[in-house]
């Protein structure tokens, strides 16, 4: 169990330095941190994990990061250990936050491979399909932003880590891909996506067979993988995942307006020096 606790650490430490590694930056609070890429606004690259917050302090922490982000207009995910505290599920629901019906699962690696699906042809991306594999996973508006983040961090990466995006092709054309990033020994295995007309024929499955086998971005100690759904997570578990740990997430439904709530009428101060 410990060592399974370790491994889950070191998934989110890898996650949470890939968003770096792409341009984003992450805050330290008292209780959580703050992952955020004021550019790339997607929840994917805005996240708080929260480990423990007393309820006495949960108001100044919503105060703290609700403000981090909303300066930002970013809508920022919650992910807090299940069993989520009621303290916490109530306060995020006082601002608006609504929990999803699934869990967040980290998932790491068991020490088996598996093949890739024959029929796919999988490899790192070429320098010059940067820009095509960034529209697996942004609209056009932030397409560039993510392509020149892709290029700094694959080609000129900091000490002790590495960048790889790799592509599966069908018929000499890409239809899925992925992205391998490694931080010293551990390495995470990122927004994984295929082509609407390719999927349910094992491209994805084919991406991490071929990244487990030939570590493309360098040998870690062990990968992982984040799964949002029952049915990803059960999928990941056949390819030789295992549950390392579940978060809930809450997240602010599309027409919710980003402000924090009015602090009330002004009281007096709740602490006086002594008078003599």
């Amino acid at each position: 169990m410990a060592d399974r606790a370790g491994a889950a650490d070191a998934a989110l430490d890898a996650e949470r330095r890939w968003v770096l590694a792409l341009g984003g930056f992450a805050l330290e609070i008292p209780g959580a941190t703050l992952v955020t890429h004021e550019k790339l606004p997607a929840p994917r690259f805005n996240f708080v994990v929260v480990r423990r917050i007393a309820r006495e302090r949960q108001t100044s922490f919503f105060e703290h990061a609700l403000d981090h982000y909303f300066q930002r207009a970013l809508r920022p995910t919650f992910r807090v250990p299940v069993p989520v505290p009621s303290h916490l599920a109530h306060g995020l629901g006082r601002f608006g936050f609504r929990r999803r019906a699934e869990r967040l699962a980290v998932l790491v690696e068991r020490p088996r491979a598996r093949s890739a699906a024959p029929e796919f042809a999988v490899r790192p991306a070429r320098a010059d399909e940067f820009e095509s594999i960034a529209a697996f996973w942004s609209v056009e508006r932030e397409r560039p932003e993510l392509r020149t983040a892709l290029e700094i961090a694959a080609h000129h990466p900091n000490p002790d880590e590495a960048l790889v995006p790799v592509v599966a092709e069908l018929d000499g054309r890409a239809v899925a891909a992925a992205l391998v990033y490694r931080h010293g020994r551990s390495a995470g295995i990122h927004l994984v996506s295929t082509r609407s007309d390719a999927r349910g024929r094992g491209a994805a499955s084919a991406l991490v067979g071929f990244v487990r086998r030939t570590d493309p971005a360098g040998r870690p100690v062990h990968y992982s993988m984040f799964a949002d759904s029952l049915r990803l997570r059960r999928r990941l578990l056949r390819l030789g995942f295992a549950l390392a740990r579940e978060y809930a997430e809450f997240s602010l439904p599309a027409d919710a307006e980003l402000s924090l709530p009015p602090p009330g009428p002004p009281t007096p101060p709740r602490w006086r020096p002594p008078r003599r």
